[in-house]
Formats: structure tokens, sequence, C-alpha cells
């Protein structure tokens, strides 16, 4: 586990030059690996790493070097992550070709399977992760994402090099080096608004992309790279005819899971788990528990009613028999921390829930290195609630599509906040047209009002007409998961997971998005995923004897944040301050968002995912275009004796 940096130049010479600005840039992301950290200079690659060493705590140095015994230096690696699989795939290639390891770790097995294996090589691994390889013999590189995109990976051309990053801080330092000028992504802003992240592979940078969940690249100095996707994310549904065909896929899912589990928990360090009050979270921690008796699980709550999961979260860690740790969040603190965390963030996400996220990394971090948790079960199982939307849509399928857009257009004459408008509304629209993930901060009305530079041709369909078009012929609930998988799990949830923990030099993992566990959730028929009554219903038919009863049946809560209340109250003030001095006037229409400010405190209309979404891309925007908001950035200090 480490933040990775990579300088491919079109020389040898430009790269020993290019070397010192590498050295430097580190220092934006020394919180991702506090443990070692340095620079090498490869042939025409330079190498930087930040190590937060995790597996072969003494060896698995970064960057590593590995070749076979008659070219033992041939290959160079950095890698980001961690690979579960490592022992098997190290045990594969020695008994099938005869690899020799000179470390414990799993970063060498990722180069002995590419020599072995070439390119498809990635498809072999288990895990998340993020690297790039170079190959001195053929002078090239080679690299990729993990399949769901748990792990980041930036990366941006210009006349002098083609430069990687864990981070996106570390390209904008490079950004001269490499002989770029990133400047505000217009449309990138747009799509943010509406969506609560910049969908991949764009940032709010231009000249700065994402290397794409799933995909990896081939590189040669003094070219462009070539990205080819390895993982399609296709749903293969099941037929079950029967209660035994259904018996017997929820015990496959029980046993994907219990593997799963028992390959993340691999580690040199102590493992923990976070639990909250739902079933993904739990299930993960009580699988843990199998593994390590003495398992710490942690949660986040409110100091308000009804915005905590906290007292849940206690009864499970109670039933599993785990020590638990508690910590609570205020509006104050929520305040305070902003900046720092939209620094951490390099793009802004909307999402209010990345702050206690960001608080309970940082209390966790003082217990143990690692954390497990239950990302991506929604999406795999049918766990959000919009997913039921087909059902109670179903009827406006048999009104002819003239009628429907007629419907559409009546919608649009009642006022905001009637019962039954957006329903209408949504009504009229083709799943393409009304769906593109779990967040609807701005639809267009509003979005014109506060967006100087709307632009009606900007459409979230630019994110997911790709997913659609793959997913033409599966029904409406299989294709909102498929979609819900390239936008809203790579663009929110995996970013704040990721972001918010390394940001406290913690790492966490995911168990749900594990190839494995998909092979098998892709498989899933809607029937057994969506009901009348409940989501995720296969899943809680394959966890019911390891999960506690209170939390087997309970609804979603997701991970609500008291903003709507705050915003009225404590942080009123603090948002109107944030708006004033913001300079982003070129952009958006100040005035407009003071108005949805008032709006919202009188209690005229809920703006407050509105509201909160505008003041982080200010924040952000004082950061790292005006450089009027400096973070003091907190040193790591969390040491390992090495």
């Amino acid at each position: 586990m480490c933040g990775l940096a990579g300088l491919v130049c079109p020389s040898e010479n430009e790269a020993e030059n290019a070397r010192p600005a590498v050295e430097a840039a580190l220092r934006c992301m020394r919180h991702r690996g506090p443990d070692e950290s340095g620079t090498r200079r490869v042939d025409e690659v330079v190498f930087g790493f930040n190590r937060l060493a995790i597996i072969d705590i003494e060896h698995s140095h970064q960057p590593l070097t590995w070749g076979p015994a008659e070219s033992p230096s041939r290959y160079t690696i950095n890698f980001n992550g961690e690979v579960y699989n490592y022992l098997e795939l190290r045990a594969e290639l020695t008994e099938k070709h005869g690899a020799v390891f000179h470390t414990d770790g799993d970063t060498e097995t990722i180069v002995a399977a590419y020599h072995y294996y070439g390119p498809a090589a990635i498809t072999k691994l288990r895990g998340m992760f993020a690297f790039m390889i170079w190959d001195s013999e053929r002078e090239i590189v080679f690299g990729g994402r993990d399949p769901f995109g748990i792990k980041p990976l930036y990366w941006a051309q210009g006349q002098s090099g083609v430069a990687f990053s864990s981070e996106k801080k570390i390209l904008l330092e490079l950004a001269p080096s490499i002989g770029i000028a990133p400047k505000m992504n217009v449309k990138g802003l747009q799509h943010y608004l509406t969506l609560q992240y910049v969908p991949e592979p764009a940032s709010l940078h231009d000249h700065i992309h994402r290397v794409e969940s799933g995909h990896s690249f081939t590189l040669v100095p003094g070219e462009a790279p070539k990205f080819e996707r390895y993982f399609p994310a296709e749903f293969k549904i099941r037929t079950v005819r029967s209660e035994a065909e259904a018996n017997a896929l929820y015990d496959e899912i029980t046993a994907a899971l219990r593997d799963s589990v028992a390959k993340h928990m691999r580690a040199d360090v102590t493992v923990g788990s976070f639990l909250s009050g739902g079933i993904d979270s739990t299930v993960v921690a009580a699988l843990a528990k199998e593994h390590n008796p003495d398992l710490i699980t942690f949660t986040t709550g409110f100091e308000r009613q009804g915005f905590s999961e906290v007292d849940v979260a206690a009864e499970s860690a109670a039933l599993i028999g785990v020590k638990h740790v508690v910590r609570t969040v205020s509006a104050q603190e929520m305040m305070d921390s902003l900046p720092l965390i939209t620094w951490y963030l390099d793009d802004p996400v909307a999402d209010p829930a990345l702050v206690p996220l960001w608080f309970i990394a940082r209390e966790a971090r003082q217990h143990v290195k690692v954390v497990l948790s239950g990302e991506g079960a929604d999406e795999l199982f049918g766990g959000y609630t919009i997913y039921r939307e087909p059902l109670s849509l179903a009827g406006f399928e048999k009104v002819p599509g003239a009628l429907r857009k007629a419907m559409g257009k009546v919608s649009t004459k009642i006022p905001h906040g009637v019962r039954g408008k957006d329903l209408l509304r949504r009504g009229a629209l083709t799943l393409e047209e009304r769906y593109y993930g779990n967040a609807r901060i701005f639809l267009d009305d509003h979005l014109r009002q506060v967006l100087r530079t709307y632009d009606p041709a900007v459409s979230h369909m630019d994110a997911t007409a790709g997913p659609y078009r793959e997913s033409r012929n599966w029904d409406p609930v299989t294709r909102m998961q498929h979609v819900d998988l390239f936008t809203w799990l790579r663009g929110d949830i995996l970013v704040k997971a990721d972001k918010m923990t390394m940001a406290n030099s913690l790492e966490l993992r995911v168990p749900f998005l594990d190839p494995e566990v998909f092979k098998i959730a892709s498989q899933i028929p809607s029937e057994l995923k969506i009901t009348k009554d409940t989501t995720k219903f296969a899943l809680r038919k394959a966890i019911r004897d390891i999960v506690p009863a209170h939390v087997l049946n309970r609804r979603k809560l997701g991970f609500p944040v008291p903003i709507r209340h705050w915003l009225k109250d404590e942080m009123h003030d603090w948002a109107v301050d944030i708006v004033r001095r913001s300079q982003t006037d070129q952009y958006i229409d100040k005035n407009a968002v003071l108005r949805l400010i008032e709006e919202h405190r009188s209690g005229v209309l809920d703006h407050s995912r509105r509201i909160w979404a505008l003041l982080v891309f200010m924040i952000w925007h004082g950061i790292f275009v005006e450089g009027r908001i400096q973070p003091v950035v907190p040193e790591p200090h969390y040491p390992v004796k090495l």
C-alpha cells in the first residue's frame, strides 16, 4: 500500500533532470505512505513512492525490481494496493513456471505474473490496485487499475512526458515539468453539480485524467498511453426455477463472501472493521471475527436524534462479540475540517458523509492500520431503494410515448415540493433519461439559476450512455446496477472511502468488491434482488445465520448527515461567509446561491444538498484555483520501525 508517482520521459537525460521535481512533489501525498519515501530513475522512467507497509513489512520496498534468472533486473514496479490471492498466485507461478521470489509480499507476484502471462496477468489479480511496470528490455510501461476502481490512478501528458500518480496534487506539482498548464474543466463542473462528482475519466482540471476502473494501459516513452478495458462487468442472470435452486444460490453467495473476507484479512498488521447499523458492514465484521477474535469495530454518528446508527451498531458489536469504538461528530467539527478534507479529495465530492468518515478513520488509525468495510454491496446485490422504482413506474410503461411526453410537460407546471410532481416527471421519461445514479443534486431548472456556464448540450447521459448501451437487453434493475458500477460507485462511494482513510494513513479494504463475489452476484435474477417489501433479498437470505436479527431486516438508513437542520441554524452564517468570500463569480451566480440558503432557512424548500455541493466547490476553488484557502496539513505520525 502506498502512494505512487511515475514520470515516463522521452529520454534518460530528461528523466534524470525531472527526478528532483518528482521527489519534491511526493510531499503532497505523504499521508498515503508515511513509512517510507523515495525516488529512483530507471532508464527513461522516474519512480516515486510513499509506502504504508502492510504486508512483508521488512521487505517489499518500492519501487521493486524483479526479473527471471537470465535477466534479474528486467522489471521495475510501483504498486499501490493489495493483491489478496498473492499466495495462491505465487504457488502457481512457482509450480508451473519455476518463478523465484526474493520477498514474501504481493508486489513481486504482480511482476512475475506479467512476465509469464503478459497483459492477461491483470485478470488473475484479486484485489485493489493501481500499478505501473517498466520493462527495460522491451522499453515499455504496462499498468492498470483494479476492476471496480477502488484505488485511484491519475495521468497527464505533456511535451516532456507522461506522469502518473495516486493523487492529482502530484500532477499539479509536476505540470511545469511535463509542459502542461491545467485549467478549470467547465464541463466537469456542470457534471459535478448534477451528479455530485466529476465522472471518470475526467477531473475538474483539464489535461489531468483518470485511468478508468477495469482498464490496463501500455506506454512507450515519447508516445501517448494506449488503454484497454479488461473488466466489462457483465451481468449474466441465472434462471432460478425452484426453491432448491434459490437455496443453492444463497449458499454460493455465503461461500463467496466467507472466502473473500478470509483473503481480505491477510496482513502483517492489525485489521479492524467499520461497523454501521446496516447489514453490509455487519456481515463483514461478523466474518472477520472468525479470523480475528480480538477484532475492533468502529462507527460514527452525530449529536442529533434520528441521524445516528450508533445504538444499532453497538448492539451488533455486542452480539458479534467485538470491542467497539464510537466517534460522534458535531456541526462545528464539520465546518472546521471541511477545507482540509477538500484538499485531501483532489476533486470536489458533494457527499456530506465523507466528513464523518474522515473523523472515524482518524479515530480508527489510533488502534489499527487496516479496516474492512461494506462498500459495493448495494451495487452488486440491489440494495438501493431507488432500484424499486421500476416496480412503481411499471404502469407508465404501458402509456403511449406521446401521452407520456405530455405528462412530463404537465409536471413542469406543478410547483416544486408538491406531492406527485417528481413521480409524474420521472414516469414520463425513459430509464436512460431519468436514471443516472443515486445522486440527484441539481435538476436542469435549478442548475440554470445558479450556473453561469450552464450548457444544455451537457447531460448526465455523457456519463451513462456507455453502460446503458452495453446493458441494452437487460432488465431495468440490472441496468441501474450496471450504471451505478460505472458512475456512483467509482465516482462517489470509492473516492470518499479511499481519500478519507488514506488521509489518515489507514488502509480500507472492501470484501464485497471482489471478482469472485461479483461473479455470483451478477447471476442473481431481479426477483431475488428486489421485492415489493425489501431490497437485497438474496443477500439477506444468504447471511441470515451470520447477521444479528435486529439488523437483518432493518430498512436501509444510509449515512444521513444532519446538514438539512444545521444549514438552517449552526451552519447558516458559515455558509453565507463561504459564498461571499468565494471568487467563483465567472461560474456561479452567488446571489442565486444566497437565495437558496435563505429559502432553505425559511423552510420553503429543502436545498441542503444543493447548497452543500456549491459550498464544497467554492472551498475547492479557493484552494486549488485561487490559492486563497491554505489548509494546514498535519504531518503523518504513525511511523513503523523497519
